[in-house]
């Protein structure tokens, strides 16, 4: 019932963008005879209410009056918040959480999840750490009274914190077996080298064998504040309730709401690139990127837009040469890949852009050939007929991941955190149908044109190309 995970940039293509407002219930969407037209379905949504208390903690919740609930703590830490000797703490402390408290035993907090039919779980990312448990409904205050004490007391206990460190490292063991977990993890190093945004969430071997007691204390202390921390809660939450309950539980976290801490140094991009070759390998894992926007910056949307436009592509999926992604109609005519994916990973400040791939050796060259010419094509000549349907599919994938109350409940906590406010999905509409093909064709070129690219190849990739033979692609003479 009790897990941790690792909330990786990749995982999430389009929902890393945190303008995911409003979910609509399947009850919304229909009334007792007919089903409402888009335009009112996007309006016709639960209002999302934000109350912040006296130590700067943050409330916010959706009513949608459903027979269940999902309630979490969204928590403004991850490993771009640490420093290079305490790298893998967060995400250490996250696995700690659940080894028991001071009134509560791992064995009893099992036992009482277990009992309620709750489930209990966390991750962490670069920049969030998240604590969350699934409920029936009225069983929201014992969920919430129990967050609020595995995150304030935990007990920390110096067996536990051993007992731990074989898990985290037979952890580190399995994602070194996950080849885009590897690849993701050597684009943010050499992206953005030399900053915090480079570092793993797990951290080094070497970290993780010396972190201690005092260590996690110590980051509890600067970082788990109230103006760091909201309370997020989505299905048949009564806010009032919600936030009385915080008022309960919380209010010994310090801080106010004048005590938000200021954005860690600025993650520089540097273009570059990674090679691990090994020619035993089948298969060769690589991506390229190019240097993305912030969740606040306007460009968001646009590369979003053209993210959808390049799409996503498994040689298992169906269509073949009738498919209207031109990377993909390419891939399935000359079996150019396995599969592919395009990112748009944002974080406060910068982000990536680009696409991940997985390809026999001998298909390099043509396929990164492919690549390039798609994403040129994006900054001269795409059409409005492919915006349009770029538009669409960006809306429906939008809706169709906010499709229970634990993604609204992420999405609550995440644009809290990021934004203030929950941006909800009809001004998100709005910005998405404001966009045409002249403005993915000025974004695209602010950000991939005559840009200087980050890549990284794993696996036998005799054939993967010289980087400034590959900067050279991002160049088109204008006539």
């Amino acid at each position: 019932m009790m897990a941790s995970r690792i909330l990786r940039p990749a995982g999430k293509l389009f929902t890393k963008y945190s303008n995911r407002a409003s979910s609509v219930q399947p009850a919304l969407w229909r009334s007792a005879s007919t089903a409402l037209d888009y335009e009112q379905a996007v309006l016709n949504v639960p209002a999302t209410r934000l109350t912040v208390l006296d130590n700067g903690m943050k409330v916010a919740s959706e009513d949608s009056g459903a027979p269940t609930a999902t309630v979490g703590l969204w928590i403004d830490t991850g490993s771009r918040h640490e420093t290079e000797r305490n790298n893998g703490v967060a995400h250490f402390l996250e696995h700690m959480a659940f080894k028991g408290t001071n009134k509560r035993s791992q064995t009893d907090l099992e036992l009482e999840v277990e009992n309620m039919g709750a489930h209990l779980n966390a991750y962490t990312s670069r920049e969030q750490t998240v604590f969350y448990a699934k409920c029936f409904s009225q069983d929201v205050p014992r969920a919430v009274e129990i967050l609020s004490d595995i995150v304030q007391n935990s007990k920390l206990g110096e067996a536990e914190i051993e007992r731990e460190r074989g898990v985290i490292l037979r952890e580190m063991q399995e994602v070194e077996g996950n080849m885009q977990e590897v690849v993701f993890d050597h684009l943010h190093a050499i992206a953005f080298q030399g900053t915090p945004l480079a570092q793993t969430i797990l951290g080094p071997t070497k970290n993780i064998q010396s972190i201690s007691r005092r260590d996690l204390v110590d980051y509890i202390q600067a970082h788990y504040t109230g103006p760091r921390m909201v309370l997020a809660g989505a299905g048949g939450v009564d806010h009032n309730t919600l936030t009385d309950l915080a008022k309960e539980h919380f209010k010994g976290l310090t801080g106010s709401h004048r005590d938000i801490p200021s954005l860690p140094s600025y993650c520089r991009y540097t273009g570059s690139e990674v090679r691990v070759r090994d020619d035993d390998m089948p298969l060769a894992y690589m991506a390229i990127a190019v240097q993305g926007c912030g969740w606040n910056n306007p460009d968001n949307i646009p590369l979003m837009i053209a993210n959808t436009i390049v799409g996503n592509w498994d040689r298992t999926h169906g269509g073949g040469m009738n498919t209207a992604v031109n990377l993909a109609k390419a891939c399935t005519e000359g079996s150019l890949a396995h599969s592919y994916q395009s990112f748009n990973t944002c974080y406060k400040d910068t982000g990536l852009w680009g696409i991940y791939f997985v390809t026999e050796k001998m298909k390099i060259i043509d396929l990164v050939f492919n690549i390039q010419h798609e994403w040129m094509r994006l900054c001269e000549t795409v059409t409005d007929f492919e915006v349009e349907r770029a538009k669409n599919m960006l809306r429906t994938n939008m809706l169709l991941q906010l499709d229970g109350t634990t993604p609204i409940c992420e999405d609550i906590g995440r644009q809290i955190l990021c934004y203030g406010r929950r941006i909800p999905f009809s001004e998100l509409d709005a910005r998405i149908a404001a966009v045409n093909a002249e403005v993915v064709r000025e974004v695209c070129t602010k950000y991939i044109y005559d840009k200087c690219p980050v890549q990284v190849g794993v696996g036998p990739i005799e054939q993967m190309r010289d980087y400034n033979n590959l900067r050279s692609g991002f160049y088109w003479l204008r006539i």
